[in-house]
């Protein structure tokens, strides 16, 4: 039980990219097979102050993990096949194992693109609730903080939003057409792994024992509708998705709706987010509880940039109904050195249903290509 708790808080908690990354890497062009690479890499100094366990002080990981990516694709008539691998990696140790470094495979998927779409079938981050994570400021920030984990921190998983989870799926987007693009999709059911993960605090802001293991008997369908504009001086995108399955604790139906926009104009940026759920984890959006159990958060964040200076402002909260209501705010500042390195100053503070509190100063900086 030890290792699987390890294993699903450094597999199931950070969140990156699920699209060819545009500063990849051409290593091969030829006789239309392209083929590159992307990467990211990152590290903070990280100072913890929690009411429970007290002071921490670490080098460690922030919400994303390190990884390395490829990409190919290749134009065959009217069709272009390709797909994408990305392998994901720990700094801090998720095991005993003193070189253990929990590498995870969250892409392996291929794709083929027509006038119709593209179709993709293989493992990718699902559906519901994907553009409310893949819009998070904090994406390459630290945000929850994690006392004595040895994985990555939380970003505002479980005080803003529950977790995408990459999983088996077989998922067609449609063109864009007039700003929106539809994507729909069939996943493997709840594929719990046979333990839960627990906070070591036990204070009820990252506690996830609700999260059940094992299979589900029917396949989950999610689904988001997403929609761009640029107008004179900015712009506007708005997304609303949905998830509907099977409960694996009570055979029960479940269903969530998440949903967000996004502004942006002369520097400024406004992003709010949200959703509300029955029978679906507040932390891993993957994984059921009994369907009788709604859960609902938000999440809301402003920003200015500009001369590669931008300050972000961050409040979100997860309620859960009798079993917690958690909530982090959160501000901090990003500097790009240059095209691939940023770096960042972050400080967070979190509270639970309990009364606990926990603060967190972090520095680091970012490398991608």
């Amino acid at each position: 039980m030890k290792n699987n708790k390890a294993k699903l808080l450094a597999v199931a908690v950070a969140m990156g990219i699920s699209t060819q990354a545009s500063a990849a890497i051409e290593l091969y062009n030829q006789d239309g097979t392209i083929f590159s690479a992307d990467g990211h890499f990152n590290a903070f100094y990280v100072q913890t102050d929690d009411d429970a366990t007290g002071d921490q002080s670490r080098v460690r990981m922030g919400f994303l993990p390190n990884w390395i990516g490829f990409n190919v694709s290749k134009q065959i008539d009217d069709l272009k096949v390709g797909g994408r691998s990305s392998f994901w990696v720990t700094i801090n140790d998720g095991t005993s194992n003193v070189t253990d470094t929990a590498i995870d495979v969250r892409q392996f998927y291929g794709t083929v693109d027509g006038d119709f779409g593209q179709v993709l079938f293989g493992k990718d981050f699902g559906l519901y609730g994907r553009s409310n994570i893949f819009s998070d400021e904090l994406l390459l920030g630290t945000g929850l903080p994690q006392i004595n984990s040895g994985g990555v921190t939380f970003g505002n998983i479980s005080v803003g939003y529950p977790y995408t989870t990459p999983n088996a799926q077989i998922t067609y987007r449609s063109p864009v057409n007039n700003g929106f693009q539809i994507a729909v999709g069939v996943l493997d059911p709840d594929g719990g792994e046979g333990g839960v993960w627990v906070d070591a605090n036990s204070d009820g802001l990252r506690q996830a024992s609700e999260v059940t293991a094992g299979q589900g008997d029917d396949a989950r369908f999610e689904g988001e509708i997403t929609y761009a504009t640029d107008f004179d001086g900015g712009k506007f995108n708005a997304w609303i998705g949905g998830a509907a399955g099977e409960s694996n604790t009570d055979g029960g139906s479940v269903e969530g709706i998440a949903y967000g926009a996004r502004i942006a104009m002369s520097g400024f940026q406004f992003t709010v987010s949200g959703f509300d759920q029955e029978g679906i984890s507040s932390v891993l959006a993957d994984r059921t509880v009994a369907s009788n159990v709604e859960s609902d958060g938000y999440l809301v964040q402003a920003s200015y940039g500009a001369n590669g200076h931008r300050i972000v402002l961050s409040h979100g909260e997860t309620d859960t109904g009798a079993t917690s209501d958690n909530e982090m705010d959160s501000i901090a500042y990003f500097y790009d050195v240059n095209s691939s390195l940023k770096l960042i100053a972050e400080y967070d503070i979190a509270d639970s249903s309990t009364g606990n509190e926990t603060k967190q100063f972090a520095i680091g900086a970012a490398l991608s290509w």
